[in-house]
């Protein structure tokens, strides 16, 4: 049975809650947030939109390698960025000399810091939502063992 009204509402309200939540991600330099209450905040979208619309059957369920894809890709982008500053002969993860700083108080103004915390928000997503569907699915292994 489907909830019409609840279904409306999640319509207008998960595009509002991700907004937010790339809001925080990308002023995390900035302001209070960043990666993880940026993360959390999208994948909070993410599962309310799965209890709203029952995905919990395992034909609807997000694909594990889009999964890992987001988990894998933050980390990756992260050494990624560090390795970059060892390249160019600094040291790991330094953020002088290799991205441009920009002006102070500005979105785009910390250099690598931005580039990382999204890195790092996509992995927290992306954590915090699998560790939501595999609580649902009640803890079975790939071989359907409890």
């Amino acid at each position: 049975m489907h909830d019409m009204i609840l279904e409306m509402i999640a319509r207008l309200l998960i595009p509002m809650i991700q907004l937010f939540g790339m809001y925080v991600l990308f002023h995390g330099h900035l302001s209070p947030g960043g990666s993880f209450s940026g993360g959390t905040i999208i994948a909070a979208s993410l599962i309310f939109y799965s209890l709203v619309f029952r995905f919990s059957e395992r034909k609807h369920r997000l694909q594990h390698d889009t999964s890992l894809l987001f988990e894998g890709g933050g980390a990756l982008l992260y050494i990624v960025v560090g390795l970059v500053g060892i390249f160019f002969g600094y040291s790991f993860l330094t953020n002088r000399g290799v991205f441009p700083l920009g002006q102070a108080g500005r979105l785009w103004s910390s250099g690598m810091i931005a580039i990382i915390t999204v890195g790092l928000g996509g992995k927290v997503a992306g954590t915090i939502f699998t560790l939501f569907q595999e609580l649902l699915e009640g803890g079975t292994d790939t071989d359907g063992n409890h």
